[in-house]
């Protein structure tokens, strides 16, 4: 299976009211705005969008409304894994109905699965669906770390096309790259990490700073692609400072705590994640600042 999803994906956050209910009408609004400011897609209902804390019906409300308003016009893709083999196939297939461009999965967390488990758990959700599949690898999360020789037994499953890779290993991309055909895609899973994974032959980035630096990493993406690398080196450098901020605290409470400075409002985080605290949100002002994107 062939796919483009494009180079820049925002892992989006789940915007919740005061009384931490879901936010529909904002949500809506601000896949708009991710759109209309560099992203080429959505990842919706994922891990940086609270996915442990949103009961099923609350993903696929969350699903339909962002499949409503930017359908057709950017890629929108359901994080629909968890640590339930079962559990995962029923969200993606009532995913699929709702009209998802693609489903992103993420390594089952806390269980802890061998390499056969992880190979049988993805296999069996890929086989369950005809959308493009993409598997999600962040070890420092889920306890357990997807192998690049694993992940090039899925590749050739016909409908997993893509890795994001959050291991935090340029060896381990160098070596899933070693090993996928050239048309599966490799994202990067952190920010900062991007540009490596570009030089690496990697897609792009699934983000979580492009919610406030949307252009700025979109036109560093592109200044690589066009073959421009002292433009797009310095657009990372300059990012760099702003990148790492997002991991100050647990994600996604800095960047809900940013877009909450620049008045989104998306509210706090559900518990067991608590809102950033004084100290945080402060160093958070403060690099908001000097990036231009919030007035002294």
């Amino acid at each position: 299976m062939t796919v483009d999803l494009g180079r820049l994906l925002t892992a989006m956050v789940t915007p919740f009211t005061k009384d931490y209910k879901l936010n529909i009408p904002l949500a809506k609004k601000l896949a708009q705005h991710l759109v209309n400011n560099g992203s080429d897609g959505i990842v919706v209902a994922g891990t940086t969008g609270e996915s442990p804390t949103l009961s099923k019906e609350e993903k696929l409300e969350l699903i339909r409304a962002v499949v409503d308003e930017i359908g057709g016009k950017a890629t929108v893709v359901a994080g629909t894994g968890s640590y339930s083999t079962r559990d995962s196939i029923v969200l993606t297939q009532a995913a699929e109905k709702l009209g998802v461009d693609a489903v992103m999965l993420v390594c089952p967390y806390y269980n802890k699965p061998s390499q056969e488990g992880l190979y049988q758990h993805f296999k069996a959700i890929a086989e369950s669906t005809n959308l493009p599949v993409i598997l999600y690898n962040v070890p420092g999360r889920t306890a357990v770390n997807l192998m690049p020789e694993t992940v090039a037994r899925l590749a050739l499953i016909e409908n997993i096309v893509a890795v994001k890779e959050a291991a935090g290993s340029i060896d381990q991309v160098t070596e899933i790259k070693r090993r996928v055909p050239e048309s599966f895609a490799v994202y990067s899973g952190d920010d900062s990490f991007t540009l490596p994974v570009l030089a690496l032959g990697g897609k792009g980035v699934i983000s979580v700073v492009s919610h406030l630096a949307g252009k700025q990493m979109a036109e560093m993406i592109n200044a690589f692609v066009a073959g421009n690398t002292t433009l797009s080196a310095k657009l990372h450098r300059d990012l760099f400072p702003l990148m790492k901020g997002m991991f100050i605290t647990a994600n996604p409470v800095p960047v809900k705590a940013a877009l909450n400075l620049l008045g989104w409002n998306v509210g706090p985080p559900r518990l067991p994640l608590v809102e950033a605290n004084n100290e945080e949100k402060n160093k958070l002002k403060t690099l908001l600042q000097e990036a231009g994107l919030l007035q002294s």
